[in-house]
């Protein structure tokens, strides 16, 4: 692995065995054993990954997301930690720190997000969960659903 290329802070903490590939940028957070994090990934403060992930390229986690253990995460999964973003305040100043609230996001054992997904924040994706591709997941996922669409809506077995 080249460092010159990985953006990885000092207060990172990697699991054993754990597989970060080229080109990412990790600072802050926690990632457990056996987990593969894939080129241009960013993974900010606060995030915690589980043993056994696999986070695909391109994808965003953003502070405040907790993801537990076997998730498997697409490539270009987008998740948001805000609810009501914005650049400025009605002022027109410039948004800082304490202009806005994080929202957390929780993914539970096993669950599947496929790529290109959106996971607004302040939702729980259940154990065993999917997610489709694309899928914009606005409301909580119950264990063992699988949802596609946009929004995300459940899917009825055929």
């Amino acid at each position: 692995m080249t460092k010159r290329f990985q953006s990885i802070a000092q207060d990172v903490v990697l699991g054993e065995g754990t597989t970060v590939h080229e080109f990412v940028n990790l600072y802050g957070c926690r990632i457990g054993a056996y987990s593969r994090i894939g080129a241009f990934v960013e993974i900010q403060r606060d995030v915690t990954i589980g043993d056994h992930c696999k986070i695909s390229t391109h994808s965003f986690v953003c502070s405040g997301v907790h993801i537990a253990d076997r998730v498997f995460v697409g490539h270009g999964v987008t998740f948001v930690n805000d609810k009501h973003p914005r650049a400025c305040n009605a002022d027109g100043s410039p948004k800082g720190a304490g202009d806005w609230s994080l929202v957390e996001t929780w993914v539970e054992d096993d669950a599947a997000i496929g790529s290109g997904a959106t996971i607004l924040c302040g939702v729980r994706i259940g154990k065993g969960a999917m997610v489709g591709a694309g899928a914009v997941v606005t409301r909580d996922v119950p264990a063992g659903v699988t949802v596609m669409g946009n929004p995300a809506r459940r899917v009825v077995p055929t």
